[in-house]
């Protein structure tokens, strides 16, 4: 079964890189997709609204700034039909292709960049050979690489005439804010999937090596909480005011001292705080964004529930309000032995590959675990998959970059499980 070509699976990646794009805003990203999908005579393709359930969206940004994106897009190509039917941040896209009777698989490639600066100098190679970001914002973790994957693996399996099953790839917005997966994965698109692949590229491993089954995941919870008090005079009238930075800095304090639980890991960071506008007025907002973790959902619960009543009691203590906002959220998932059997087995085959593991934690979160809960909990089984790729920087750092060789295995890995899991 041939894959396409090293130079054309390259050349999307290159393109994909130098254009991307923050969470709900990936409108020349799905649009080039879209472009693709319809070469390649997939039977369907679902777009935004289509492709997902609107209700469950969250983390949204406001219009203003969807439409400066949207704009960028449409100066960098994108059509406008399509554009016009991503009004909003109705990002994300379904291709569905249909070979006739057998199961149903499968695959989830995420597609969304994160709002960084990538590096500049000759040292870095997309700035080098010039696909370096053009956007502001930086594919840097690889996300260029799992589009790629997505359309490869799609070429692929619609080039083969002995496949006869159904392939369904999602290209999910939103990944980064853990706010796209829950809305695809109550699309209703993953009804009848018999088994799911999710992947993701490097996760420091290196090229050549394939891990089968990804565990370990971390259910999170993302959260953003805004103190309202009330201004006065900080030298005049201190005691007139009602300090949000305090009531902040007292939750940020006992967030930190949340009591470790005995059934696992958790985790908690107030990784964004600000508040206060001069040195003489007695702060009257300020804002923490933040997020809490857990080895399993229960645990994610626990701290959450812990946090929740944290930030109400600061807020409280301080005579300020509070209003507290999920920004995004995924449960934990586990590989199943029945799809990683088949990775396993196959990776061993694919030409590149030198290292086949069958398992490892991934000591992070995703909501890929969305979907594969929702594949499971309805019978079937799915399992996340890391292609390996050495790069010069750790993820969603300056200098993060795919090594393209990786491209070429992970392709021919994921479809030749795709292949394998319909018969």
């Amino acid at each position: 079964m041939a894959t396409p070509s090293h130079d054309r699976l390259a050349s999307l990646r290159r393109e994909f890189h130098h254009h991307p794009e923050p969470a709900w805003r990936e409108f020349w990203t799905t649009a080039r997709i879209v472009e693709e999908l319809e070469t390649l005579g997939v039977d369907e393709i679902y777009v935004g609204r289509e492709a997902l359930a609107e209700e469950e969206r969250i983390g949204v940004p406001d219009e203003a700034e969807l439409e400066t994106w949207r704009e960028r897009a449409r100066e960098a190509g994108a059509r406008e039909e399509l554009l016009d039917g991503m009004a909003g941040g109705h990002t994300g896209a379904v291709a569905v292709l249909d070979r006739g009777p057998g199961p149903t698989v499968g695959l989830r490639v995420d597609i969304d960049g994160l709002p960084r600066e990538e590096a500049t100098g000759n040292d870095h190679r997309p700035a080098r050979e010039g696909f370096r970001s053009e956007t502001g914002a930086m594919h840097a973790c690889g996300h260029d690489a799992h589009a790629t994957f997505g359309l490869g693996v799609l070429e692929t399996i619609a080039d083969d005439p002995e496949f006869s099953g159904t392939l369904k790839v999602f290209f999910q917005p939103a990944e980064e804010t853990i706010s796209g997966g829950k809305p695809m994965a109550e699309s209703g698109h993953l009804d009848g999937v018999d088994s799911l692949l999710a992947v993701h590229v490097g996760l420091d491993h290196p090229t050549r090596e394939v891990v089968a089954g990804i565990d370990g995941f971390l259910a999170v919870a993302q959260f953003r909480a805004e103190f309202a008090g009330g201004p006065a005079h900080a030298g005049g009238q201190p005691n007139e005011g009602r300090n949000a930075v305090q009531a902040m800095a007292t939750a940020v304090g006992d967030l930190y001292a949340i009591p470790r639980h005995e059934d696992g890991a958790t985790r908690v960071n107030a990784g964004r705080v600000e508040g206060g506008t001069a040195t003489n007025i007695v702060p009257e907002s300020a804002t923490i964004e933040g997020e809490v973790r857990g080895e399993t959902t229960d645990l994610m619960e626990y701290t959450r529930d812990h946090a929740d009543r944290i930030i109400e009691h600061a807020a409280r203590m301080h005579d300020c309000e509070v209003a507290v906002e999920t920004m995004g959220e995924a449960p934990g998932a586990e590989s199943d032995d029945a799809v990683v059997d088949v990775v396993e087995s196959v990776a061993g085959d694919v030409e590149g590959v030198e290292t086949v593991l069958r398992r490892d934690d991934l000591g992070g979160s995703e909501d890929a675990t969305y979907l594969m809960r929702r594949v499971q909990a309805d019978g079937g089984v799915a399992a996340y998959v890391g292609i390996g790729t050495d790069h010069p920087g750790g993820h969603h750092t300056a200098t993060f970059d795919v090594d393209e060789e990786s491209l070429d295995i992970g392709v021919a890995v994921l479809a030749d499980a795709v292949r394998e899991l319909v018969e």
